[in-house]
């Protein structure tokens, strides 16, 4: 493909693709914060679904605690005869007790949830993180190799310069030795004429 073309024009057109490939690189890094911020938004999704979860539990929370206050009312609630508890109070304290651990059970099924989601987040966040180093590693080991093939082809640039000027010298030189032989040739000629 480029056995015709020159070596300098080699050169030029790979240092004008890799200059081409930095500037279209350039904007991909630059755009990487706006990327992660673009992936944000499940996470956004799911932190509000944890919100929300953190909101039972403490609504569950505050029910537990406000039964527990109905439970230390009722065992010091006393109807019977002489200040004795009858046994509708004792079944309405084991209500509301049995009516707290259920709160507990359900307490216990919505921190499950909610724990679910903040291990679901964090994953997530992993995930985000590993994922970003590892393109922004990717970027960094394409940049490191343009920059080598760019100082390269700027060797190569400067060897050619150098092969091109050794070139026009020795062309210079047989030039003016042609020239000196040529004078020298005509001389003697002229001089057997003479």
């Amino acid at each position: 493909m480029f056995a015709d073309i020159p070596e300098n024009t080699k050169a030029m057109f790979y240092h004008r693709l890799l200059s081409k490939l930095m500037l279209y690189t350039l904007p991909v890094l630059i755009s990487l914060p706006v990327s992660l911020t673009a992936n944000a938004k499940p996470v956004q999704a799911d932190t509000s679904a944890y919100q929300t979860q953190r909101l039972k539990v403490n609504a569950l929370l505050a029910e537990r605690s406000a039964r527990f206050g109905q439970y230390d009312q009722s065992l010091n609630q006393r109807t019977g005869i002489f200040g004795m508890q009858t046994r509708q109070d004792v079944k309405n304290s084991n209500e509301i007790l049995r009516q707290i651990v259920l709160n507990d059970n359900n307490i216990f099924k919505e921190l499950k949830i909610l724990m679910n989601y903040k291990d679901q987040v964090v994953q997530q966040v992993q995930r985000d993180a590993s994922n970003s180093n590892s393109r922004i590693q990717n970027y960094m080991t394409t940049i490191k190799k343009l920059q080598e093939q760019n100082n390269q082809l700027k060797k190569d640039v400067a060897l050619h310069r150098d092969k091109k000027k050794l070139a026009l010298y020795v062309i210079i030189f047989l030039s003016v030795s042609l020239v000196a032989a040529t004078l020298i040739f005509m001389r003697k000629v002229r001089t057997i004429r003479s």
